[in-house]
């Protein structure tokens, strides 16, 4: 027996080993709560430094740009707009190795004077580096004061109207939490820039302006988007290559992830300005709902589009007026020039998979004799359709360019110069025409209703299909009381 008050001792050779940590001295416990107010400081300049007034009606534009400057010349720092304050601002330029930190409940708003604006663009930067937007505050770009009728289908502009941001050339650059509404046009666009992260990042614009785009990258490459919540009135997430950025390359190894979307165009989109390859796309884990097209693969240019890969999704569509493109369809594929003559690239290696859509529209897969898709897999693709009685047909868009080749009689009233570019056809659950190498394993077409007159799960008019164990479960009942379609 070890006697009463004995310590416990556990020995290595003739060194004792303690069997429990010293309690930690009360100095260092007392040092650390007094130097927390400073650790938890937000480091880094405040335009309030510089002159700012941060009531949001003083023009604080100079006084953020002096800022910025500073912190790039100081080899890099924060520029933090506080708590609770609103900054008024035109055009500024970030700098290489400089953050612009929104704090909780601040605002950067965008000013409606164009004499605040060095070009048409509120936030830009050309050629920076480790370039950074954090923080949990707002942009706000003031879109409707940009406008100048709201009809009831959407805006018609003014003739002027600046971007939210333009990064050209950048590199290693980071967005992440803050939230970005009312963008009178594109709001983010990444022209030739590499190695971009955006997370968390809400874009809440009003869903009436037209090109209020969320994010665009453009010859851009290594680029992550996840995590985000876009609201707009045009494509949510698009990847072109526009002809005035054609020095940057293409656009590749491009990744959109766990992303919540709604559009009044499409949801997510690769074109239609395909003056450059684009390469290496990967859609994934998003949920689309109330948008015009799901997913939209349009090429009308010299550049090619390959290796796209589009899983695990959930999509909703919904029609809207006419003057938006789009016919409600959750996956939209077309290859054609953009003017008669012109030249076009290829368009293979498609892979779409486990995907759930439900709305008016159907799958449309199209081609021309300039350019046939070659290479596509749809698996496990389920299209519920649910055709209106207004409007109980297949609504074919491939605008641009105008006329449709297509075309035939306009569904509804909308500018004479579009009233060749809409079509109409029997519905269909997929069609597909002027494709060849088309696969589609375990896809099902169900509907929610009695169907249309001339209402077809599959057309395949002037398609190649290597493969197609599409329809068996559609041929038998899918569940009670929906009916399904015939195939041919």
């Amino acid at each position: 027996m070890r006697p009463a008050g004995e310590s416990r001792r556990a020995t290595m050779g003739s060194a004792p080993i303690p069997t429990r940590f010293p309690r930690p001295r009360i100095e260092f416990a007392a040092l650390v709560l007094a130097l927390a107010p400073a650790l938890m400081a937000t480091p880094g300049h405040s335009p309030a430094d510089y002159g700012a007034a941060l009531d949001g009606r003083t023009l604080d534009r100079a006084a953020l740009q002096a800022a910025i400057d500073a912190a790039h010349a100081a080899g890099g720092g924060t520029v933090a707009v506080p708590a609770g304050r609103t900054l008024l601002t035109g055009s500024f330029e970030m700098k290489s190795r400089v953050t612009l930190h929104l704090a909780p409940g601040s605002r950067l708003v965008a000013s409606t004077e164009r004499e605040d604006y060095r070009d048409a663009v509120l936030i830009e930067a050309f050629g920076a580096e480790e370039i950074a937007f954090t923080g949990s505050g707002t942009i706000d770009g003031c879109g409707p004061a940009f406008m100048a009728e709201e009809q009831p289908h959407i805006f018609r502009p003014k003739p002027w109207r600046p971007k939210v941001m333009l990064l050209e050339g950048c590199r290693r650059v980071r967005l992440s939490d803050f939230t970005i509404r009312d963008s009178p046009n594109w709001t983010i666009h990444f022209a030739g820039c590499d190695d971009v992260t955006v997370r968390g990042v809400t874009i809440l614009n009003n869903r009436k302006i037209p090109n209020c785009d969320g994010i665009a990258p453009d010859h851009s490459r290594n680029v992550r988007i996840s995590d985000c919540h876009i609201e707009a009135g045009d494509d949510c997430i698009v990847i072109k290559n526009r002809p005035e950025y054609m020095r940057y390359g293409p656009s590749e190894n491009i990744i959109v992830t766990n992303c919540t979307l709604v559009s009044t165009s499409a949801a997510l989109k690769l074109g239609t300005e395909t003056h450059d390859d684009i390469r290496g796309v990967l859609f994934s884990n998003c949920v689309i709902r109330g948008s015009h097209r799901g997913i939209a693969l349009v090429l009308r240019d010299e550049g090619s589009i390959s290796d796209v890969l589009v899983h695990n999704l959930v999509i909703e569509t919904k029609l809207f007026h006419p003057a938006w493109w789009g016919g409600t369809e959750p996956i939209y594929v077309s290859a054609r020039p953009r003017t008669p003559g012109g030249k076009i690239g290829t368009l293979r290696g498609l892979r779409f998979s486990h995907i759930i859509a439900r709305g008016p529209g159907g799958v449309f897969i199209a081609g021309s004799p300039e350019c046939v898709p070659d290479d596509i897999v749809l698996d496990h693709v389920t299209v519920e359709l649910t055709p209106s009685p207004d409007f109980p047909h297949s609504r074919i868009d491939e605008r641009p360019p105008e006329p449709n080749p297509h075309a035939g009689p306009p569904a509804g009233e909308f500018r004479a110069e579009q009233e060749s570019a809409v079509a109409t056809a029997p519905l269909a659950g997929f069609r597909i025409r002027e494709a060849r190498g088309v696969a589609l394993t375990n896809c099902t077409v169900r509907l929610a209703t009695a169907p249309p007159p001339g209402a077809i799960a599959l057309d395949t008019a002037r398609a190649e299909i290597v493969r197609n164990d599409a329809f068996r479960e559609a041929r038998g009942p899918v569940f009670p009381n929906h009916p399904t379609l015939p195939t041919p």
